[in-house]
């Protein structure tokens, strides 16, 4: 790729970020960016145990929250941890 191509890529990045950030200032899109990005990580590294959990949710609805939480965690196979405040 030239220098001329690889510049007018990138202005059409930038001009595609400008639109998506709307009326957000620049300093505040990352305030917006990264939870989202987050969020599509964690939709990731889920996706293999996705149907699991479901199938797991619908199973066991009648149980008590306690007891379903860890029966969800159990079919996701991740190593999560709860955070309590």
């Amino acid at each position: 790729m030239n220098t001329e191509s690889h510049s007018r890529q990138a202005a059409f990045i930038w001009s595609v970020a400008d639109l998506l950030r709307g009326d957000f200032k620049q300093s505040q899109y990352g305030r917006i960016i990264l939870p989202f990005t987050l969020l599509r990580r964690l939709e990731c590294v889920l996706a293999p145990s996705k149907q699991a959990v479901v199938d797991a949710a619908h199973a066991h609805r009648d149980k008590p929250d306690g007891v379903r939480e860890q029966l969800l965690l159990r079919a996701a196979k991740q190593p999560f941890t709860t955070l309590h405040l």
